[in-house]
């Protein structure tokens, strides 16, 4: 960001604490490819011009170049993102399974909990994914109003019996089913926005789009004809579905005169599932791995008048980093007792900083005997400790965002302070309470293959 803009910056916008306590929207997609928005560098050309209004966050706003989930799949990534903590400090390494009798640890506070006692009113809608019975229900965890379902996936087209954690809820109640589920999330979402237009509100639209199953609806085909194969073809008709249903929310935004006091985050949960349609170019790995295909997400953010358009951060940022920044961006303190692993990054937002101090980001998945990776600075370790063989792997990602140059023994003073601080991170985090690596469960050993983008 230039001198010239720092100055204007300052000089006109108001004092974040004296001004009103912005609203904010966070966009939440499900599974989707790294490279598969217009916003993104490496988006492919068949898919430019099918995420206009997404596109648009990033254009009205920031986009952030090195953005990270906590975790490579569903369930453990939302549990970081939603408690501003490692998850694998509460035992949340793994997907929950369907119908599981627990969830987050209920002794877990989530962020949506101390944003009610700062007076904000507080919605999910769509895929909750973080506990099944009543005590882990989303308006037990700091949620106000819930309409989505509680389990990690579902069709989008209506079910003549859908399940009790398939079937969507308006909190505890079942809903008729009708309409296209991406469609109701996006008219849900208005709903609540209409609803609660006169008090600062947190919304989370958590978009099962476009997980599987591809179910583009009808009228969408004629949109993404141009694009091969089928597979590819159906999964980018869940990716339009998404975009217009952003389009949706941000235009409610504008008709309720709340778009210029809102900060909204577009972003998804983890890596793209290539076996569904994602592309995750540039990046090795898809979901379910450690690679940057894996934890590595698009990142886009708009906040008028304290945001400069069209603008990038290039600091690597987490999921656990929203609650903090949004605490910070309510004119509020941080508390220490709260306890969360996450930082504000709100200067960088404002402009009121080009850059964060050089901090280590863990990821592990499994247990202490599957995969664990970090990075700090330009410097990724990835050890793939479940396949047979494997030894630490060290990677430059800002001359090698492929990690295809292992440099591990070019570098092993550089490994071998990674590989302490990996251990020093995992000495405190606790094994996982259910799935590969929890007790009687150790993580699966594979054989050691090569990794396709």
């Amino acid at each position: 960001m230039t001198k010239l803009f720092l100055a204007l910056f300052s000089s006109s916008v108001l004092t974040l604490s004296a001004a009103k306590q912005p609203n904010v929207v966070i966009l939440y997609s499900d599974d989707a490819g790294y490279a598969d928005f217009g916003f993104q560098p490496n988006c492919v050309e068949e898919m430019k011009k099918l995420t206009p209004h997404i596109d648009s966050i990033a254009s009205d706003g920031v986009r952030l170049s090195n953005a990270y989930m906590t975790g490579c799949v569903c369930s453990p990534s939302r549990a970081g993102l939603m408690t501003g903590k490692y998850q694998q400090r509460f035992g949340y390494d793994n997907n929950l399974p369907p119908g599981y009798k627990s969830g987050v640890d209920l002794n877990v506070t989530f962020g949506v909990k101390h944003l009610q006692s700062l007076g904000y009113k507080t919605g999910l809608i769509g895929k909750w994914h973080l506990g099944y019975p009543e005590a882990y229900h989303p308006n037990k965890r700091g949620y106000d109003w819930f309409y989505g379902l509680l389990q990690g996936s579902r069709g989008y087209f209506p079910y003549d019996k859908p399940s009790p954690n398939r079937v969507i809820l308006e909190n505890s109640k079942p809903t008729p089913e009708s309409g296209y589920v991406t469609d109701r999330f996006g008219d849900a979402a208005c709903r609540f926005i209409k609803e609660n237009k006169d008090t600062p509100f947190y919304l989370f639209v958590s978009f099962t789009a476009p997980h599987s199953p591809n179910q583009p609806k009808p009228e969408d085909k004629k949109r993404i004809a141009h694009i091969s194969p089928k597979g590819r073809q159906s999964y980018a008709g869940l990716i339009v579905s998404l975009d217009d249903n952003v389009g949706k929310i941000l235009k409610c935004l504008k008709q309720q005169g709340l778009d210029e006091n809102t900060l909204v985050i577009f972003t998804n949960d983890n890596g793209g599932q290539t076996a569904t349609g994602a592309n995750n170019s540039p990046l090795k790995g898809k979901k379910g791995t450690l690679w940057e295909g894996g934890v590595r997400v698009p990142w886009a953010m708009r906040w008028p008048k304290h945001i400069q358009k069209g603008s990038t951060i290039d600091d690597p940022i987490i999921a656990f980093d929203i609650f903090p920044t949004v605490v910070e961006a309510s004119g509020n303190p941080i508390k220490a007792e709260w306890g969360i692993d996450g930082r504000s990054f709100l200067p960088l937002l404002t402009g009121k900083k080009n850059t964060l101090p050089t901090r280590a980001l863990h990821w592990r998945q499994h247990g202490s005997r599957g995969s664990i990776a970090m990075r700090e600075g330009d410097w990724k370790l990835i050890y793939n400790r479940a396949q047979a063989g494997s030894k630490p792997e060290l990677y430059n990602l800002k001359n090698d965002i492929e990690e295809s140059q292992n440099l591990a023994d070019k570098h092993p003073d550089v490994a071998n302070q990674l590989i302490t601080k990996m251990q020093q991170w995992e000495a405190q985090m606790v094994e996982p309470l259910w799935g590969p690596g929890s007790p009687g469960k150790p993580a699966k050993t594979k054989k050691n293959s090569q990794t396709t983008k």
